[in-house]
């Protein structure tokens, strides 16, 4: 199962193109009858109210499958430690049903790997899929691996030009990030960047889900459609 989509849907920078005509009411829905999946942004920014997760479910059709950002107040101001109760606190906001994906754990550029950190943080996770994504290189290491492995959580692979890109599949899912290859979250990945990243998926040979965060200037949908198209899985889902 290969599911291909985007990182957030709310652009203006795509009304003139892949939003032409669609109401921005319409936006989610219009996405979503063409990928099979969609990171969930605003819930890393703000506490988001169960009533917006039924909405958004209600938005897309049954087979779809929503991929939830973590809040920053965990990661980012936190940094993992002490984080039990905003960890039930999220949880038990999360009102997706069936159409609950993996939860992305983003982290900041500045956080080290520290093992004592990331075992406490993986064991207070919640059931359910996780993905991990470190943007420092310290995290390129044995010891990270494998406790990602020991709690079957997926490192993100992340290909940007800002950040190392760890390439390493830890779960029985993987989860890959396309930020961008030479511009961060503008620009487009061609033939030849789609083609090696539809090996790569091939080569993985389990769950997959891909988001592109290129989408400053329209990129991503059209990247996520011709990735979808290479790896023959289904681009349009049905109402």
């Amino acid at each position: 199962m290969i599911r291909i989509g985007t990182s957030g849907w709310r652009y203006p920078e795509w009304r003139d193109d892949f939003y032409r005509g669609v109401p921005q009411r319409l936006w989610l829905s219009h996405l979503a009858q063409h990928v099979r999946t969609i990171e969930i942004n605003s819930s890393f920014y703000h506490p988001q109210p169960a009533s917006n997760y039924r909405k958004w479910v209600a938005e897309t059709p049954p087979d779809f499958v929503f991929a939830v950002k973590g809040p920053k107040q965990i990661t980012h101001v936190q940094r993992l430690r002490h984080v039990e109760d905003p960890l039930k606190t999220f949880a038990d906001s999360l009102a997706l049903g069936t159409k609950q994906g993996p939860i992305l754990w983003q982290l900041p550029p500045s956080l080290r790997f520290d093992r004592a950190t990331i075992q406490d943080f993986l064991a207070a996770l919640p059931q359910g899929r996780h993905a991990l994504e470190p943007r420092h290189e310290s995290f390129r290491t044995d010891a990270y691996f494998d406790l990602l492995r020991a709690h079957n959580v997926a490192h993100v692979v992340s290909d940007a030009p800002t950040f190392p890109c760890i390439e390493a599949v830890t779960a029985d899912f993987a989860y890959l990030r396309l930020h961008g290859h030479d511009e961060l979250y503008i620009s487009s990945y061609d033939d030849e960047q789609l083609d090696e990243w539809a090996g790569k998926i091939r080569g993985w040979d389990r769950d997959t889900y891909v988001y592109f965060d290129n989408t400053m200037h329209g990129a991503a949908p059209h990247n996520a459609l011709a990735l979808a198209q290479r790896l023959d899985t289904p681009i349009r889902s049905h109402m």
